[in-house]
């Protein structure tokens, strides 16, 4: 099985990557949160944890910039009703730790207002996952919980503010991955200047 790639990214969409490695073009389906993680410079290379579907017809690539991304992705094609194509449209929905803390807590709520998501497919995630989340423990976060509450916070302010929920999570991650230290008033600050641009 195909687990890892490294290589240049010859052609890139937000939910595929055509990766060169070593002169053997490869198709990998991608998550959002993986493609605005991709360099803007296709001549550097790019490492990508690899997921590899097959079926009787097709063999497909899926690919992740973080083994947390990744796990979270064989999660959720373990329940019963989600393919790898439902998945990646999951992982696209919602960031990795916004989900765990969801399936975690039995928001439903959150859950079902990712794009694609049904009642009952939500209510099944929550009961075949909650356990499994645990399971993975704390490494599951790419963030330390200070920074996954400061993050919560900001982007609940945001919200409230009357901001859209996706365009406060991207900006809110941006803005602390550039700047994991920051305080929440100067992380609010950095935001709407941003959204002013």
């Amino acid at each position: 099985m195909i687990g890892y790639l490294t290589g240049k990214i010859i052609s890139k969409k937000p939910t595929q990557v055509l990766l060169d490695v070593h002169g053997v073009g490869y198709v990998v389906n991608i998550t959002i949160s993986t493609f605005e993680n991709l360099p803007d410079n296709s001549t550097e290379q790019v490492s990508l944890y690899t997921y590899l579907n097959v079926k009787e017809d097709a063999m497909t690539l899926f690919g992740f910039s973080t083994l947390s991304e990744k796990e979270m992705f064989e999660l959720l094609i373990s329940v019963n009703g989600v393919g790898p194509k439902s998945a990646q449209s999951i992982l696209s929905g919602i960031q990795i730790e916004d989900l765990r803390s969801a399936l975690k807590t039995g928001d439903l709520s959150r859950i079902i207002a990712i794009p694609g998501i049904g009642k009952k497919t939500g209510q099944r995630l929550l009961i075949e996952l909650r356990d499994k989340v645990e399971s993975l423990g704390e490494e599951l976060m790419d963030i330390s919980d200070n920074t996954y509450s400061l993050r919560t916070d900001a982007i609940n302010a945001l919200i409230t503010l009357g901001y859209n929920q996706k365009a406060a999570e991207k900006t809110v991650r941006m803005i602390l991955n550039s700047n994991p230290n920051i305080s929440l008033e100067e992380l609010l600050k950095d935001a709407f200047s941003n959204f002013s641009k």
